[in-house]
C-alpha cells in the first residue's frame, strides 16, 4: 500500500471504528439502557470516540512500517446490561449492532464504488486523477476496512462481539464464565493473530464478501 492509500484509509477507518461503536450504544439506547448517551458517547461527533493509542498512533504506525493493513479501534462505548428491558435480547441485539453497521457499511461504500466507476467514463482526465481515483481508493478500502472489522468482531472469543451473541443463547450460570476470562481473551487473539491462524479464518470469508461487494458474479 503506498501513501496516498494508506492517507485514504484512515478516515475509512474511523468511520468504521466509530459507526462501530455508535450503533452499540444507538442499540442499547432503544434496549433501555442510556448510558452511552448519559456518557456523551451516543454521537457522531469523532472526538468522544477516538482512542489516541487505537484510531492515532496504531494506524500511523503501519503507514510507518509500510502495513499493507491498517487496523485500529474506538474507545468502547460504555454500557450497563442491567437496565436493558430484557437482558437476553439485550444483549444479544447490542451485541451484534456493531457487525451489522460495519457490514452495511461494506455494501454502502461498494455501492458507491461501482457508481463512482461508472462515471468515470464521463470525466476528463484532471477530474478522473483529481476527485474519481481517489474515491475508488477511499471506497475499496471502506469496503475492506468493514469488513475486517465485521469479521473479526464476529469471532466467539471474549471480549469480541461474537461472544457476547453466543453468549445470549447460552444458560445464564454460562455468563460468569464468559466474564471471568474476558481478560484473557485479548492474549488468545493476539496469540492467534501472530501465528497466523485468526488470519486463515477470516481469510477466505473475507476474499469471497470484498470480491461479492466490489465486483458481484
Amino acid at each position: 500500500m503506498n501513501l496516498s492509500e494508506a492517507i485514504l484509509s484512515i478516515p475509512a477507518l474511523m468511520i468504521a471504528v466509530i459507526l462501530h461503536e455508535y450503533a452499540h450504544g444507538w442499540v442499547a439506547e432503544r434496549m433501555g439502557d442510556p448510558t452511552a448517551r448519559l456518557a456523551g458517547r451516543l454521537t457522531l461527533n469523532p472526538v468522544p470516540h477516538i482512542d489516541p493509542f487505537g484510531t492515532i498512533l496504531l494506524p500511523a504506525l503501519f503507514i510507518i512500517l509500510g502495513s499493507p493493513v491498517i487496523f485500529g479501534w474506538a474507545k468502547p462505548v460504555p454500557i450497563n446490561p442491567m437496565n436493558f428491558k430484557d437482558l437476553r435480547k439485550g444483549t444479544f441485539f447490542v451485541s451484534i449492532a456493531g457487525v451489522t453497521m460495519n457490514i452495511a457499511l461494506a455494501l454502502i461504500f461498494g455501492l458507491l464504488h461501482r457508481f463512482t466507476l461508472s462515471m468515470a467514463e464521463f470525466t476528463g482526465p484532471f477530474i478522473t486523477q483529481s476527485l474519481i481515483f481517489p474515491l475508488l481508493i477511499f471506497f475499496k478500502k471502506a469496503v475492506l476496512i468493514n469488513l475486517i472489522l465485521a469479521l473479526f468482531n464476529m469471532i466467539p472469543i471474549p471480549p469480541l462481539d461474537g461472544s457476547r451473541a453466543l453468549m445470549s443463547f447460552l444458560s445464564f450460570k454460562y455468563w460468569e464464565i464468559f466474564y471471568r476470562y474476558e481478560m484473557y481473551g485479548f492474549f488468545v487473539i493476539a496469540f492467534l493473530l501472530f501465528t497466523g491462524v485468526l488470519g486463515s479464518i477470516i481469510l477466505p470469508p473475507l476474499r469471497f464478501l470484498y470480491n461479492l461487494i466490489m465486483w458481484g458474479f
